[in-house]
């Protein structure tokens, strides 16, 4: 199971990976079942975990700010 694959959500790559693999599944409709679109299936879910690995870090980087914006505050408080 994916995550919410809405076009909004994700980089252009990793929306191009996304329409082949709803492109697999919709050409061969039993054939998927047995593991031809797998290949897809993979590239998708490494693109996906590329974007979630890079969101992380640019969150610990902007919540890594806010702390050292939080403690120089309170710093200047006490100063």
């Amino acid at each position: 199971m994916h995550t919410d694959l809405s076009p909004h959500l994700h980089t252009s790559h990793c929306n191009e990976l996304i329409e082949a693999l709803k492109r697999c599944h919709e050409d061969h409709k039993l054939a998927k079942f047995v593991g031809y679109c797998n290949s897809f299936d993979s590239a998708v879910v490494k693109c996906l975990k590329q974007e979630r690995i890079a969101r992380s870090a640019a969150n610990r980087a902007k919540a890594r700010e806010k702390q050292a914006e939080l403690k120089r505050k309170l710093q200047e408080e006490e100063a």
